[in-house]
């Protein structure tokens, strides 16, 4: 799979998850919210720096390519838990 295609649906996926969240927000506990602000900030992050891996002006590292899975994983596993503590 190229790597464009594989941050595509990575970012579709947590943009769903994410609007999802986002939405049942204003009934959440202060512990879903927090977590909630500390996902945005990673949100934040994987934005900024899948800009960089998808502007083709500009050479990606390997090493970048790997942060931003791993930040796309961590993003996941955050919005799963915030979607569990929303139902």
């Amino acid at each position: 799979m190229n790597i464009k295609k594989e941050f595509d649906e990575l970012t579709d996926a947590l943009k769903q998850q994410r609007d999802e969240i986002e939405v049942q927000m204003h009934l959440a506990s202060m512990e879903a919210k927090e977590e909630w602000e500390k996902g945005e900030e990673k949100w934040g992050e994987f934005v900024d720096a899948l800009g960089v891996i998808t502007d083709d002006t500009k050479e990606t590292t390997a090493e970048l390519i790997h942060a931003t899975k791993i930040i796309g994983d961590e993003l996941k596993e955050t919005y799963k838990r915030i979607s569990e503590r929303l139902s």
